[in-house]
């Protein structure tokens, strides 16, 4: 009897072993590089939908991909805010990744309507056209529209009044200038964007998150004279600069030997403890 107890226990053990990995929760993953981007949205559970979302006092609705979490309770709303190469198949895949660590994340496109035959991002015939018309977007409209989308997202039943922003490159700047004129806004990542000037900072309520490569000057050079401004002014800002990785690291993270891949694991793990601390 004592023989059979044993070798009960035994199997109990072999089995404990080979279960436990399985349960085992690691850091969530990370948004799909550029290359995998539409691979990863075609196999994704999640809910996605197109909306138009109308901007007030105009005649202009903004195309926007919107992913929602699998969770029972209310969720905060992220506004993804696209590099200068406009909406793409890699903007969606990390409102994606949004919405699987448990956000409603809207991407929207800022150049609706002002592609040829008034179509978007889609509509321009090569990326140059794209990097031309999105640097010919002024400050106003960009905040008109980010608006537009905030009360368009924080609307959904599904949604809490807590919202923020994650914007990358372009998108990354035009996420810390956002912040500077929305005083409700509960979170600002940047990715690889530049700092506002230093006399738009006083106005910022919202925390601060900036996330750089190191080889990136033409960015890094801005985050000295934003930091020291935001620590007089009593703000919060932390940035991160990874050794190695250069501008775009998290779109292209198969570049740079690994630096990009290891920037990126970082830098979503702090993007996604930043947007819990400040929205859940």
């Amino acid at each position: 009897m004592a023989k059979k107890s044993s070798s009960i226990l035994l199997c109990l053990v072999i089995m404990n072993l080979l279960i436990a990995p399985l349960s085992w929760s690691g850091p969530s993953p990370i948004p799909a590089g550029e290359t995998e981007a539409k691979a990863a949205l075609e196999k994704s559970p999640r809910h996605h939908e197109w909306v138009r979302i109308q901007i007030p006092g105009t005649d202009m609705k903004l195309s926007s991909f919107v992913a929602f979490p699998e969770r029972k309770d209310k969720a905060p709303v992220v506004i993804v805010i696209h590099e200068i190469y406009g909406l793409t198949d890699w903007i969606r895949a990390v409102a994606d990744q949004l919405a699987a660590d448990g956000f409603i994340a809207i991407a929207p496109d800022l150049l609706s309507g002002k592609g040829p035959g008034g179509g978007g991002t889609e509509a321009f015939a090569s990326r140059d056209d794209v990097v031309k018309a999105v640097r010919d977007l002024s400050p106003p409209q960009v905040e008109a529209m980010l608006d537009a989308v905030k009360n368009y997202g924080i609307a959904l039943p599904a949604a809490t009044q807590k919202y923020a922003t994650v914007g990358f490159c372009w998108g990354g700047a035009q996420s810390f200038n956002y912040a500077t004129v929305q005083p409700n806004l509960g979170a600002a990542v940047v990715y690889y964007g530049t700092s506002p000037p230093t006399e738009a900072l006083a106005t910022i309520r919202a925390p601060v998150l900036g996330l750089y490569g190191e080889d990136d000057a033409r960015v890094t050079t801005t985050i000295g004279p934003a930091a020291e401004k935001m620590k007089e002014l009593g703000k919060v800002y932390v940035n991160h600069i990874y050794q190695g990785a250069g501008h775009g690291f998290l779109r292209a993270q198969e570049d740079r030997g690994g630096a990009n891949l290891e920037a990126s694991r970082q830098a979503w793990l702090a993007t996604t403890e930043m947007l819990r601390k400040n929205l859940e």
